[in-house]
């Protein structure tokens, strides 16, 4: 199973950028799809995350600017963020918790980083 992150870019203070994120391998399910940026701590920040009956969750500093949502069937997902700003540069990541055909649970899976820049 690989998880692989995209759309991150340069973009000035107040811009979009649109992140894709796509699980792809052997894959019987995935309940909980999420983003997470490093931060400025050694533990990555949780952003956004979406389940498989598409509730949603942000945090508290990117809510009403960032949008969280996922295409179940293409095992993708989306962060629309619009109203950028200079703190929201950092790398995302996405993970995913995934069951593999033959496995009873679920594991997580980390997709490489994606680089964001928002410049003022």
């Amino acid at each position: 199973v690989q998880l692989q992150a995209s759309g991150g870019g340069l973009v000035q203070s107040g811009g979009s950028l649109k992140l894709s994120c796509v699980a792809s391998g052997p894959i019987s399910d995935i309940n909980i799809m999420a983003w997470y940026r490093q931060g400025r701590g050694n533990e990555r920040e949780l952003v956004a995350g979406i389940d498989s009956s598409l509730r949603t969750n942000y945090a508290r500093s990117v809510k009403g600017r960032f949008t969280i949502s996922r295409d179940n069937p293409k095992n993708t997902m989306y962060l629309q963020m619009n109203g950028l700003k200079s703190d929201d540069t950092d790398v995302y990541y996405c993970k995913s918790r995934i069951r593999t055909p033959g496995s009873v649970g679920y594991r997580e899976y980390w997709g490489q980083g994606t680089q964001v820049t928002v410049s003022s």
